[in-house]
């Protein structure tokens, strides 16, 4: 494994580190998964209050197997939970309850999206709360993860003495969120910047049109889709860290193959070049920039917004056959009840004002149904439902 030095800290990190937000249901597979990445010198382990399980998951696995001295650990604070000034407090002991560990040394504000929420959590006091747990070692480095415009990251980048930040970013988002601009303007502080959604939720890996992955065999034969998609970054001396939610022995196995030898300026120019005819080739057949990251859910009407629009995507980049084949698995629509599908949507916006990609997703379900379910649809979902 290669390492960073983080110059806030003086601590060395590995290139590579461990998304938590997507853990398999098997304990007993991700406890093999995390042994065997910090084995292999994965010492960057991020994970947050609102990922379900996964403080509690990490935290067992991390006090069973004495694992905490041989990593660092990254949590973050759910400040849209907190209404008043003891919240920090009581979020933070229940992170370091279910993490079993006296200290964090990475914590970040979670999924800050404009100036005004950190001017709002100023006025209830977090600096002050911020300063007393560093004095006091229970927080090492504060940082904060990022999903807005470009703009308010600039401004919230200079509204505080940050240790770090955290921002989505891949070939896909070179011009959006933070941005290339963001990752650069971080790094001229001196801030370390950890990277998000590398494979924009797997997309960049399994979910690319053919004639993408054909120009990526045609670049090079020995590499894999997921494999440029991180060396695209590791190749940009600003990132620190890529985190990867790897949860599979062959995800990390590759994932740690292509960390080996990955540095600054290692793609040569025929690599580089591949990316703009990958990105006209992903443009015109990737509808929705959803990353199946489940903020928007539990839709109160039962919608299975993350699924809907894998589907939808997926009719475009692989064929409508495969696309309505998972479109039915994935909104259970053989069921006589309780179907999930993108029907359900009534407009109400709630799942909007949560997510990070700022998707106008009722107006984008009114584009699934509309394609998911022609007019024949009813007369399929009958035929199913005979045989279900």
């Amino acid at each position: 494994m290669q390492y960073i030095t983080d110059p806030k800290s003086g601590n060395e990190l590995s290139i590579l580190g461990f998304g938590c937000m997507r853990f398999p249901r098997d304990k007993t597979k991700t406890e093999q998964l995390i042994l065997t990445a910090v084995d292999a010198g994965v010492n960057y382990f991020d994970t947050a209050y609102i990922y379900p399980g996964s403080e509690t998951t990490l935290g067992e696995i991390i006090y069973k197997n004495g694992l905490r001295e041989k990593i660092r650990l990254a949590t973050k604070l759910p400040y849209r939970k907190c209404a008043v000034t003891d919240d920090f407090e009581k979020f933070f002991q229940k992170q370091t309850e279910r993490l079993k560990t006296d200290f964090i040394d990475y914590y970040l504000i979670h999924g800050i999206t404009e100036l005004d929420e950190w001017r709002r959590l100023c006025e209830m006091g977090i600096e002050g709360w911020i300063s007393g747990k560093k004095k006091s070692g229970q927080v090492r480095q504060i940082g904060f993860s990022f999903h807005g415009a470009q703009n308010e990251f600039l401004s919230i980048l200079d509204a505080y003495d940050w240790d770090f930040c955290q921002i989505q970013y891949n070939y896909m988002d070179e011009n959006y969120q933070a941005g290339k601009a963001g990752l650069q303007k971080a790094n001229q502080k001196g801030i370390p910047v950890i990277i998000m959604e590398p494979l924009l939720g797997g997309k960049l890996a399994s979910g690319l049109p053919r004639k993408a992955e054909r120009l990526f065999r045609e670049a090079d034969q020995n590499s894999t889709p997921a494999s440029f998609a991180f060396r695209w970054l590791w190749n940009q001396p600003e990132v620190t860290v890529v985190l990867s939610g790897m949860n599979s022995a062959s995800q990390l196995e590759e994932n740690l193959k292509t960390a080996s030898d990955a540095k600054p300026g290692m793609l040569s120019y025929a690599q580089s070049a591949v990316f703009g005819p990958v990105l006209d080739a992903f443009k015109e057949s990737y509808k929705v920039p959803c990353t199946g990251c489940n903020y928007c859910m539990p839709c109160t009407n039962g919608v299975n917004i993350p699924g809907c629009f894998s589907a939808y995507n997926t009719s475009y980049a692989m064929g409508f056959i495969q696309g309505f084949i998972q479109y039915l698995t994935s909104t259970g629509s053989n069921r006589r009840k309780k179907h999930n599908r993108a029907g359900n949507c009534v407009g109400c916006g709630v799942c909007e004002k949560s997510c990070p990609q700022k998707i106008r997703i009722s107006k984008s379900l009114t584009d699934v149904k509309k394609r998911m379910e022609p007019f024949w649809f009813g007369a399929v979902i009958k035929i199913l439902q005979k045989f279900t």
